[in-house]
């Protein structure tokens, strides 16, 4: 683990902070299946669920492949999906070549926010295929109401987002 999070291990297997490593270890690979089952690719997951347990919310490549049991290949691979979608971010360690891997802080408020350009995307994308198949064809009436639910969704969410800023001290 990080520099914050690593800590020798004592005899009951317990880190730094008093956690139980083996019940943390467990805690990421059943959230990373959770993640998993919902469509999350299962490196990604199990990278990203690891980022999440450390206080830091910061590791190294080397640092998830030991914790995680698995090549840098794998985690380079996992970190490049979850930067494309937003969910870590690369920083460069000061005076080093290493990179180390972030989750946001404000990951879920984050993630949920970024995704109003992928609704517009749609949206966008929708309405030129209810132009290319004209609005009175079964197909373009499907469309219709998919970019229908897609703009009223992305405007509630909209509104969602700002009450959850409003609630937060």
């Amino acid at each position: 683990m990080g520099d914050e999070d690593e800590a020798e291990r004592d005899g009951a297997g317990r880190d730094g902070a008093g956690r139980d490593a083996a019940a943390v270890a467990e805690f990421v690979e059943r959230f990373a299946t959770v993640l998993t089952d919902a469509g999350f690719p299962r490196m990604p997951a199990r990278v990203f669920t690891a980022l999440l347990t450390a206080d830091s919310g910061r590791l190294t490549a080397a640092e998830l492949g030991e914790l995680l049991q698995v090549s840098p290949a794998a985690v380079s691979g996992a970190v490049r999906y979850l930067a494309q979608v937003e969910l870590v971010g690369r920083e460069r360690e000061p005076g080093s070549r290493r990179e180390r891997y972030r989750v946001h802080d404000h990951v879920w408020y984050e993630a949920t926010t970024n995704r109003d350009r992928t609704l517009l995307r749609w949206e966008s994308g929708l309405a030129e295929g209810v132009r290319a198949l004209g609005p009175d064809t079964p197909a373009g009436r499907r469309l219709a109401e998919s970019l229908e639910f897609f703009a009223f969704f992305r405007v509630e969410l909209q509104q969602m987002m700002e009450r959850w800023r409003a609630s937060r001290p």
